[in-house]
């Protein structure tokens, strides 16, 4: 409207947006600066009303969630008050172009941050879209240290889909058991596994079953406990942005009695296809459009449940609120169940469903080189490891971009990765007879600006008749996924049935029981960036690589991101 001066409320006193318009002219305020200041420590909670330690940001588990425009830069002052252990915070989608030090990755971009110091992140979020953040050292993330980036479109562009307001979704497996405890059992002889989580929280709420318990342990009338809800006028379309931090379980996420369109994926438009459930993986994120067309006489419930894994955890529950019910009315219905958790074909169709939007569609170029990851469990001098292409892979002491900049050849195994593995003599649907493996800190070096097609290949672990899903997430980049298969992928034709008109490009994406995943990337952004499976126990085990491309072309390690290995040679007083 011409002489109208609109305003858009930013982070603390920063201003996200400024247009002035006259005689339908816009004059756009350049990007902002976001300033915040966090403090990481430990809180007594009762997120599913079982109180336990949870790691915070300012007091919040979840964190708070970052609000920003495409083009802005986020500056994120990080005091770590853990008093016992370190710290790295990695901005999962984020891919830092030209700020690889800020990555927050333990033992790939930084030292992890020790108690009492604190640690700057500064970069820019390029993208517009649906992003998180959380612990990257140890198995922190799974303490709750984790939250939503929303990152808005510049103002004066529209996006491809329209809806009237919006909420936040993060979704997470709770474990009543520390951290700790947990790492002790799975690098322990005997191996001791992590099991299933409690419960399942939404935003950080859940409901364990408190009986027979002191209600000082458990109360289930714990306001903090209480189920969140997402209230919705009748008629209005809504934008959930929903994101997995989940430490194990795959997801089904629904809407009692709604119909869900989903249109982004990992910060990418998809062409909309409609469901009545939504498979999300850890790691992943997801817009879906929600139109409040049913009965306002009530409220409806939100649910979430384990899939992929026989689940022995409760359904996690929210409530739609619609307007104008009391916010936490409960719905008079029994909450879905949501779908069977062995239906290993309808999340497959679904993951087949999801394609680039058409007008929004990038032509992946033709590949320079092909890596198979073989994923397996194995051992390795008695202890129970994951292992890609027979090579479980460790971090070094010293972080690997460090050492690349300063051609510290001593820090991590000069030997190159192995980019393939037996297949022709390889059955993925046994345990095998040798399940040894090796240990290695190696990388792969790829050619700067490369393009590199990567087959993730699933297999038998060492229970008879059973492959686990992996959901693989890239730092550093997105990639375009061409296509998912059963079986053994073959070598000589799957390539035939890759989709190359209309891929969906992601930072995250699942690998099926029993199946391959095949994906490309350009290996244009410089560094060495970690590609590994989110599930955080696996991670541990060894599920991991390291893409190395263009590192020599990164400055110079900052002092706030030394302190371990070698680095404190480096170190000034």
């Amino acid at each position: 409207m011409a002489g109208e001066i609109l305003f858009f409320k930013g982070t603390k006193s920063h201003l996200i947006f400024l247009a002035i318009c006259l005689v339908g002219t816009c004059l756009l305020a350049e990007a902002k600066v976001h300033n915040l200041t966090w403090e990481v420590s430990y809180q007594s909670k009762s997120l599913d009303c079982y109180k336990k330690l949870a790691i915070a940001i300012n007091g919040e588990t979840p964190g708070p969630t970052i609000f920003a425009t495409e083009g802005d830069t986020i500056i994120v002052n990080v005091k770590n008050n853990l008093l016992m252990e370190n710290l790295a915070i990695h901005w999962h989608g984020i891919r830092q172009i030209g700020t690889p030090w800020s990555d927050g990755t333990d033992g790939v971009s930084q030292c992890g941050t020790m108690p009492g110091d604190t640690f700057v992140y500064q970069f820019v979020v390029d993208k517009a879209g649906t992003y998180m953040y959380h612990s990257h050292y140890g198995m922190q993330r799974e303490s709750g240290l984790y939250g939503l980036i929303k990152v808005a479109v510049p103002f004066g562009t529209k996006e491809p889909f329209a809806y009237y307001r919006e909420h936040g979704i993060v979704l997470s497996d709770w474990y009543h058991s520390s951290s700790y405890e947990q790492a002790t059992g799975l690098t322990s002889i005997p191996y001791v596994w992590i099991g299933e989580p409690q419960s399942l929280l939404i935003n950080g709420r859940g409901k364990y079953d408190c009986a027979n318990l002191s209600a000082s342990v458990c109360n289930e009338t714990n306001s903090e406990c209480a189920p969140a809800s997402f209230t919705v006028v009748p008629g209005r379309t809504y934008r959930f942005r929903i994101a997995s931090l989940t430490s194990l379980s795959a997801l089904s996420f629904q809407i009692e009695g709604h119909n869900m369109t989903v249109v982004e994926a990992d910060g990418n438009y998809v062409e909309p296809f409609v469901t009545e459930n939504l498979y999300i993986y850890s790691g992943e994120t997801y817009s879906v459009l929600v139109t409040a067309n049913q009965s306002s006489s009530s409220n409806y419930w939100i649910t979430t449940n384990v899939v992929g894994r026989e689940p022995s955890t409760p359904i996690g529950q929210a409530i739609l609120n619609y307007y104008p019910n009391r916010n936490h009315k409960p719905p008079i219905t029994t909450p879905p169940p949501g779908p069977l958790w062995n239906d290993t074909d309808a999340r497959k169709k679904q993951s087949l469903a999801i394609k680039a939007r058409q007008g929004y569609i990038q032509t992946p170029p033709r590949p320079e080189k092909v890596i198979v990851l073989l994923n397996t469990q194995n051992k390795v001098d008695g202890y129970t490891k994951w292992a890609i292409n027979n090579v479980s892979h460790t971090l070094p002491e010293t972080p690997y971009l460090i050492a690349l900049k300063k051609n510290w050849l001593d820090v991590f195994d000069q030997t190159p990765a192995p980019e393939g593995y037996d297949y022709e003599n390889y059955d993925i649907y046994s345990v095998q007879s040798n399940t040894n493996a090796t240990t290695s800190s190696s990388i792969y070096r790829l050619e700067f600006n490369s393009t590199v097609d990567v087959i993730l290949q699933n297999a038998n672990t060492m229970t008879a008749n059973n492959s686990e899903t992996h959901p693989w997430h890239l730092h550093g980049h997105d990639f375009w996924v061409l296509g998912f298969g059963d079986g053994q992928y073959d070598m000589e034709n799957a390539d035939a049935n890759y989709n190359l008109e209309k891929p969906i490009m992601k930072n995250t994406v699942p690998l099926h029981p029993y199946g391959w995943t095949a994906l490309r990337f350009q290996a244009n952004n410089p560094g060495i960036w970690l590609f590994h499976c989110h599930i955080e126990a696996h991670y541990l085990l060894g599920m991991l690589v390291m893409f190395e491309s263009g590192s020599w072309m990164v400055s110079e390690p900052p002092q706030a991101n030394m302190g371990c290995g070698k680095t404190k040679s480096l170190m000034h007083p």
